[in-house]
């Protein structure tokens, strides 16, 4: 068992000294691929005997405090592991398949907050970002695909208002990614009642200055996030869709209504997560050189707020309205004009019925 539990440390290290963000333990009818996702790209790393990987697999979920026995339902569970190299929060989700089960690991690394200026591909963005966390209460939604950076962004906000204004800052997330000393965090537990909704209603008796809901994903999350929002409190959250319009859209399929939204939504946020074009290798960048850039990704926006996002509301009301704002497109052609981006960014983050 020794043995094994060196050979899981040493993928879990192997995986974070490459910067990935999952690890897949996938079966194959004669053995178990391991493939390491890197930035965008799956990246295959080793074949191993069944047996092993039924073994490492079966240790994690022992250590995850999940049920080592069940192998046709999926299950999920989550541990911390520190090794003398790597101290790293992981996310484990297991799925039955034809060939025995297959396990995801997430890796969320607990090192420091990255600071906002350092997250955005354009700092007049950044800028921007900044002078909206000015306000006193009011909703700010950020949107966009699982993994595109909207918890990193969020966090790096939230980090700024607490240096900067002092102020009581409350999170509620599912689950907590990145631990954080400067802000008080609350983990959803059905099981226990803590749901979205109750946890939410909690902390608005809490005094808090500003809350961080992980995801507004039901019409009663919604509801009471509007309603924080309406009663003194900057609340921040994300949702689930394709740009920034989406988000007002999504809200009132929530059954919050037009007059709500016009009087709590201060700015909406649609990201993506793009690589860096490499300044060495011709074409595509090889995992080595990966493994030795500390800037690979950094996030665009596209920002809707002030007369833009009153133009949008008083289009959704049926209204004539002009505006503009720089959309994901734009952003994105910018960045492959400037030489910062790949062109193939182009085609994998823009929908192209947009043309």
């Amino acid at each position: 068992m020794q043995s094994i539990e060196h050979l899981s440390e040493r993928i879990i290290e192997e995986a974070c000294a490459l910067k990935a963000s999952d690890i897949h333990i996938i079966p194959r009818d004669q053995e178990t691929l391991i493939q390491f996702r890197v930035d965008d790209d799956l990246i295959e790393k080793h074949t191993m005997k069944k047996d092993i990987s039924e073994r490492i697999i079966s240790h994690l979920k022992f250590l995850a405090s999940m049920d080592i026995g069940e192998k046709r339902r999926p299950q999920n569970g989550a541990l911390t592991i520190s090794t003398k190299n790597v101290n790293v929060h992981l996310r484990l989700s297991t799925l039955p398949t034809i060939h025995e089960e297959s396990l995801v690991i997430r890796i969320l690394p607990q090192g420091k907050i990255p600071h906002i200026t350092h997250l955005s591909l354009f700092p007049a963005t950044t800028n921007k970002l900044l002078s909206i966390l000015n306000h006193s209460h009011g909703l700010m939604v950020f949107t966009g695909p699982t993994g595109s950076g909207k918890t990193t962004t969020l966090y790096s906000l939230i980090h700024y208002a607490k240096r900067h204004f002092n102020r009581n800052i409350i999170t509620l997330e599912d689950p907590v990614e990145t631990k954080s000393e400067e802000v008080m965090q609350v983990q959803v537990n059905e099981k226990a009642g803590i749901t979205y909704a109750a946890g939410l209603k909690a902390i608005l008796r809490h005094d808090p200055d500003i809350i961080m809901v992980g995801e507004i994903r039901d019409r009663e999350t919604a509801q009471i996030a509007i309603r924080a929002s309406m009663t003194g409190h900057l609340v921040l959250s994300t949702m689930h869709t394709r740009d920034a319009k989406g988000a007002l859209y999504r809200l009132l399929e929530f059954d919050v209504s037009l007059s709500e939204i016009e009087q709590t939504l201060v700015a909406v946020t649609a990201q993506r997560l793009v690589q860096l074009k490499c300044p060495f290798c011709e074409g595509i960048c090889s995992p080595y050189c990966k493994k030795l850039r500390q800037k690979r990704r950094l996030s665009v926006y596209e920002l809707l707020y002030g007369k833009n996002l009153t133009a949008v509301i008083k289009e959704a009301k049926g209204e004539v309205s002009s505006y503009y704002y720089p959309t994901l497109k734009d952003v994105i052609k910018k960045g492959i004009a400037l030489g910062y981006l790949y062109p193939h960014s182009y085609d994998r983050w823009v929908f192209k019925h947009e043309d």
